[in-house]
């Protein structure tokens, strides 16, 4: 059942009341009239529900003017008509009207019908525009807050066809990001493309372009040099672009600030390219090294071999010969022979230590005791255990790890001490080499060949422990290498 309309009627008496009720029930409408008797009693009235329609008289005791103002104040948009008993002059009538009344009538007809429905069908679209508006403007407050908590900017950005620029719209997130306001921006159009390093303008505008020309999404990553600011920020732009009634291009679109990930993809290629040099170099002295153990064994072992072959031959002659002769012989081959087998042993040390079967700590002395014999170089090692139980890939590579500290001492130290540290912390390996020579600059760390280092570091970072190394070259205090290593770490190669 539908709800009957509700009118309030201002000023009128009984019988003009019931004539109002008969008007709307002859013409099949429901209609609930609520009486009031003065104007006092109004602003009550007004405020205690909803109402359709105000209808209300005219007279020298109750202005209709005033009952207007009223019903603006209390209930704006109300529609408000007029239903003098007595006849208004068209002085009174204008000022009415102009007041705000929908209509001044003067007898109950079906006139006052035809501008009751009037103001009806007004009174529904204005009701439907008061919501629209107030859905327009919730929808505007959160777009305003999630674009205010938006990491970047959201903007409209509009090229015309006389190729002049303008932001119709800018969110507060520009401050942050470009160091200019919303109002700046819109204002200037001109000053975002001015924060733009000259070397990457050409893609910005090529980029816009090839968007307008094309209505394809408009993407574009480049370097911004903010006013006041020392450093370059890298921004992505995404926008969708659109045509305009006036045949404009207009994008809706975000920017943010990209420059962390420019920065990690920056590191990323890097550290490829030194892996990728690093794996070069590495198979270029796996190479060399197959080439000394090839020589070694040909100069070496097979040398001494030809000579052992050599002293034999005589030996499987026919001719007669004197015991001495083949004593002699034998005397000669067991001499080469321990030639022949000292040289294997040395062969195998090169390739791998066997001092490291008796443990880490025994290998790290020898290796100390070694590099002294051999350079002039005191070396000290300091461990308070015997032994650390490392499995035995671990301990070749710490083992490798230390010798390539002693050789960067040698190549480019010029120390005097070096004193070594070893040490476990829980799960924990420690070693630490430290020298009294010229220190580490900065710029050595970055060294295009500095593959002794990179490859500590790296073999480090295998085991998924930590490689750290400082020195002052400026203060010349020597150069510390500390290394930290899982227990159970385990090298992803040999």
């Amino acid at each position: 059942m539908t709800e009957p309309l509700t009118m309030l009627v201002v000023g009128h008496d009984e019988q003009t009341l019931r004539d109002i009720h008969a008007l709307f029930a002859q013409a099949d409408m429901a209609m609930a009239i609520e009486p009031v008797a003065s104007q006092i009693l109004l602003a009550e009235q007004l405020i205690s529900r909803s109402w359709d329609l105000l209808l209300t008289d005219h007279r020298p005791d109750l202005d209709a003017g005033e009952v207007l103002a009223l019903a603006a104040v209390n209930t704006p948009g109300l529609p408000l008509i007029v239903l003098a008993n007595t006849v208004l002059d068209v002085q009174t009538t204008t000022r009415l009207i102009e007041t705000g009344a929908q209509d001044v009538l003067g007898e109950i007809d079906a006139v006052l019908l035809a501008v009751v429905r009037r103001c009806l069908r007004q009174n529904s679209h204005w009701r439907d525009f008061q919501q629209t508006r107030l859905a327009l403007e919730k929808s505007e407050t959160r777009f305003r807050a999630l674009a205010a908590n938006l990491p970047g900017l959201v903007f409209q950005f509009v090229l015309e066809p006389d190729e002049r620029i303008f932001f119709p719209y800018v969110s507060e997130g520009a401050k942050a990001l470009l160091g200019l306001s919303p109002g700046e921006l819109q204002a200037h159009p001109q000053h975002f493309s001015a924060l733009i390093v000259t070397e990457d303008l050409a893609s910005y505008d090529c980029s816009m372009r090839d968007s307008c020309v094309h209505l394809t999404a408009w993407n574009w990553e480049g370097r911004v040099q903010i006013k006041g600011e020392d450093d370059i920020k890298w921004i992505s732009v995404r926008a969708t672009p659109r045509f305009t009634q006036q045949g404009a291009v207009l994008w809706d679109g975000i920017m943010l600030n990209i420059t962390r990930n420019k920065q990690i993809e920056i590191e990323i290629a890097h550290s490829r390219a030194q892996l990728a040099e690093l794996a070069a170099y590495s198979q270029k002295a796996k190479e060399q090294e197959r080439a000394r153990i090839a020589r070694e064994i040909h100069d070496d072992i097979g040398g001494t071999l030809t000579a052992i072959k050599c002293e034999l031959l005589p030996c499987l002659d026919d001719q007669p010969r004197a015991p001495a002769f083949y004593r002699n012989k034998a005397a000669a081959i067991e001499m080469l022979a321990d030639v022949l087998i000292d040289s294997t042993r040395r062969i195998a040390l090169d390739l791998r230590p066997g001092i490291l079967d008796c443990g880490i700590v025994a290998a790290v002395h020898w290796q100390a005791r070694e590099f002294s014999k051999r350079t002039g170089i005191a070396c000290e090692v300091d461990c308070s255990d015997e032994d650390i139980a490392l499995n035995g890939d671990l301990a070749v590579a710490v083992f490798r790890m230390f010798q390539e500290a002693l050789t960067n001492i040698t190549k480019h130290a010029q120390a005097t001490m070096v004193q070594v540290g070893l040490g476990e912390t829980g799960d924990w390996f420690l070693m630490r080499v430290v020298d009294d020579g010229c220190g580490l600059a900065d710029s050595d760390m970055g060294k295009l060949h500095s593959f002794g280092i990179r490859g500590m570091r790296e073999r480090c970072q295998q085991l998924g422990g930590y490689f750290h190394i400082e020195g002052e070259a400026q203060a010349g205090t020597g150069t510390c290498v500390r290394i930290e290593i899982p227990l159970n770490g385990s090298p992803a190669g040999g």
